[in-house]
């Protein structure tokens, strides 16, 4: 069905038709799928049972208004936002390009979200149904960065299944300077230290952008040991990459999504994994459409993967259409578990 109607959205504003999507969701309309538990598929992770291992990325769902409906498409996992503590507009349009002969979208909308009030009382009247991460950042003019994360942990600590800490979109001023050992450093520690005050165990996830410095890697990933860090998502956007992409929209200012990152993403979750040894989760992210993507994220190292573009053009029902895929793969593989195909790149 979403192969017939693509050209007609295609043809609407990529931002209009995000729009048009959240309130088709907002609708319910999906027909709820038959919850099946498939051994073959689950996996377990910050003591939680996750049912399959695709998530939705943040950036979809950005003021957590149907990941309920999301779950119903079946997404083994929804992570909302990023939120920041202030209602933000974002950058000015027209923010989002497509790159259909790429399979990638370009985008520089800057986090914009109905802040954490706001959302915060949305997700208490509408309890998530599954496996659900609440992604945070600090607002444009903020004076304290390290703070707005402050103010967005406390707002959401008892809200979520693990909270992730986005230092990675290209499109804040400033924001992947917190990638600098020393500050990324004085991060971590704040955050665990107001997580004693609260008295929470929530699980804080980093994610981390496809353009860090190689020779960080190794200092990186002993940080995130040393701080308990639960999980990394590698990885976010890249404002890289342009070079061999074929259509025109790749001269816009923006992150860089889909297709053109699906090696990258592999080759830096390959490295993470040698250094965090299963110490940290990972989370793969990047150009994933299809059961093999998925695969191959998680032979290089990752435990569950997470998607966007990949929806834009394959539709709603790509997770579902990518677990059925995952099954027949892993039966023909002789696997009892995707769990036993990490690492083995």
């Amino acid at each position: 069905m979403y192969n017939k109607i693509r050209s007609l959205i295609f043809k609407l504003d990529p931002e209009t038709a995000h729009n048009l999507a959240i309130q088709t969701l907002k609708l319910n309309k999906f027909n709820k799928r038959k919850k099946e538990y498939n051994k073959k598929l689950s996996s377990e992770i910050f003591g939680k049972q996750v049912d399959n291992p695709i998530g939705l990325a943040a950036g979809f769902d950005k003021n957590a208004e149907v990941y309920n409906s999301i779950f119903n498409l079946g997404f083994g996992f929804v992570e909302v936002g990023t939120i920041t503590p202030l209602k933000q507009y974002g950058n000015p349009k027209p923010r989002v390009f497509r790159l259909e002969e790429d399979e990638a979208l370009i985008n520089r909308l800057g986090f914009n979200n109905s802040g954490a009030e706001n959302i915060s009382q949305r997700i208490k009247q509408n309890p998530p149904k599954g496996f659900f991460g609440i992604n945070i950042g600090p607002n444009k003019e903020s004076k304290d960065k390290i703070n707005d994360y402050l103010i967005c942990l406390k707002k959401f600590y008892n809200l979520a299944d693990y909270i992730t800490i986005n230092i990675s979109s290209p499109n804040t001023e400033n924001l992947r300077e917190l990638h600098d050992h020393e500050k990324l450093d004085n991060l971590l520690e704040s955050i665990n230290n107001e997580k004693k005050k609260l008295s929470t165990n929530v699980p804080i996830v980093v994610k981390i952008s496809p353009d860090i410095d190689e020779s960080e890697i190794d200092r990186t990933s002993e940080l995130f040991i040393n701080k308990n860090i639960s999980a990394v998502i590698i990885s976010n956007t890249t404002d890289k990459f342009r070079d061999n992409l074929k259509n025109a929209n790749r001269l816009e200012k923006g992150g860089l999504s889909g297709k053109p990152l699906s090696i990258k993403s592999d080759l830096l979750i390959q490295k993470f994994y040698k250094n965090l040894k299963g110490k940290v989760k990972i989370i793969g992210v990047g150009g994933i459409d299809s059961a093999i993507d998925v695969i191959s994220k998680l032979r290089s190292g990752a435990n569950l993967v997470q998607l966007y573009t990949g929806m834009v053009f394959k539709g709603p029902n790509i997770a579902s259409k990518i677990n059925t895929e995952l099954d027949i793969m892993i039966e023909k593989e002789g696997f009892k578990n995707l769990n036993e195909i990490v690492g083995t790149k």
